[in-house]
């Protein structure tokens, strides 16, 4: 049976707040509460900082969820603080909340954010401009060529709205929970691999806004055993919207591979996606050429250039950016995917597995180089100004 807001919010007034006495949901301290097939999330609403209270509040609410409402449930509780809500003050000008000003000055200090895939070696985002250029399927080979040579990889899927690793690497159900509540990614092909369509129904259409994206997101980095990687891969959405900009906000990139077909209508956009990178610090490792040519079986000596000849390969040197190689148009690599066989599994008899060998190798090879020369990505404090 589907989980509804209304169980959930009858779950939390079993949530007492340990100085008024009363339930959160009562001193109205829930604010927006999403639930989606057994996904949930929500934010505690606090006037200020205070970390043992969040602490406390988030595992009450989290064992009061699990207790009445679903033990397997998927949780994202956040706090926040909302001054506004609690600015009324006592006749003595204390506030008249409890709870506020009477922290020790440390804990008060105390606001950094606990490190984020911190057993990861490299993290490399692998995006695009637009959509329909074939990223998926580059970050999926890429993660498995990885793998090829003996490293440990993960794989995550970030495109929320359309998740396409689940097919790819034809793993459905749902992954399983440790003692602590996180999850346990998948594993195939040597490569630990996580999406949020092994999450929910197939068949259901995920109309989030975009804090429950973002929110997911985190999760998928924060809630799950990833252990000691020595390459995350992220496949992200297109575009350069709230995901790229949680990830840059959430871990330190390694690095970005910027995937486009040869065309101009996909080459104006992935030069955006260039720029985005380069502007919050992120290295761009360099340019995968998707689809670049179509060879037929039976004339395998013949290329035909159906979307444009050489166009990423092109923009890259006008750009500053390395080339990292080209994918041809193969019937084989659309069959290898939609059978979650990665055609770079393969015995290398194609030319399309040959060439994702190559751009593993050229990868790991910009990967050295860029974390011999430069330092370690930062991630970014964006803040929006009036």
């Amino acid at each position: 049976m589907a989980i509804n807001k209304q169980q959930v919010r009858t779950a939390l007034t079993h949530v007492m707040h340990p100085q008024m006495e009363k339930d959160v949901v009562s001193l109205d301290m829930i604010e927006d509460l999403i639930v989606q097939d057994q996904f949930i999330t929500f934010t505690i609403d606090l006037p200020e900082k205070d970390t043992k209270l969040e602490a406390q509040l988030k595992e009450e609410c989290e064992e009061a969820i699990r207790k009445f409402v679903d033990k397997d449930a998927v949780l994202d509780i956040n706090t926040a603080v909302n001054i506004s809500k609690f600015r009324d003050q006592g006749e003595d000008g204390e506030p008249a909340f409890p709870g506020q000003g009477h922290r020790d000055k440390r804990e008060q200090e105390d606001d950094e954010d606990e490190e984020v895939l911190s057993g990861v070696k490299n993290i490399i985002a692998v995006a695009s401009g637009k959509g329909g250029v074939g990223k998926s399927t580059v970050a999926v080979n890429l993660a498995c060529g990885l793998a090829r040579t003996g490293a440990k990889v993960g794989l995550l899927d970030t495109d929320i709205y359309g998740p396409s690793i689940p097919t790819m690497m034809d793993a459905h159900g749902r992954p399983n929970i440790t003692t602590k509540k996180k999850l346990i990614p998948k594993e195939k092909h040597g490569v630990r691999f996580l999406s949020m369509g092994m999450l929910v129904d197939p068949d259901q259409a995920m109309i989030w806004r975009g804090p429950m994206v973002t929110s997911a997101v985190k999760q998928f980095m924060n809630e799950v055993e990833w252990g000691e990687l020595d390459y995350m891969v992220l496949d992200l959405p297109p575009g350069t919207g709230d995901i790229q900009l949680t990830l840059v906000q959430t871990v330190p990139l390694t690095g970005a591979v910027i995937v486009s077909t040869p065309q101009n209508v996909a080459l104006d956009d992935a030069r955006k996606g260039v720029a985005m990178f380069k502007k919050v610090n992120v290295p761009v490792l360099g340019m995968v050429e998707n689809m670049a040519y179509f060879i037929p079986e039976d004339m395998p000596d013949k290329k035909y250039y159906i979307f444009g000849k050489h166009g990423v390969r092109n923009l890259a040197e006008r750009m500053g950016t390395n080339f990292l190689g080209e994918i041809p148009l193969e019937q084989k690599v659309r069959e290898s995917s939609d059978e979650g066989k990665p055609i770079v599994l393969g015995d290398l008899e194609t030319v399309s597995a040959q060439k994702f060998v190559e751009l593993s190798n050229n990868v790991i090879q910009q990967l050295a180089i860029r974390n011999k020369e430069q330092e370690p990505t930062e991630k970014i404090d964006i803040k929006i100004r009036p």
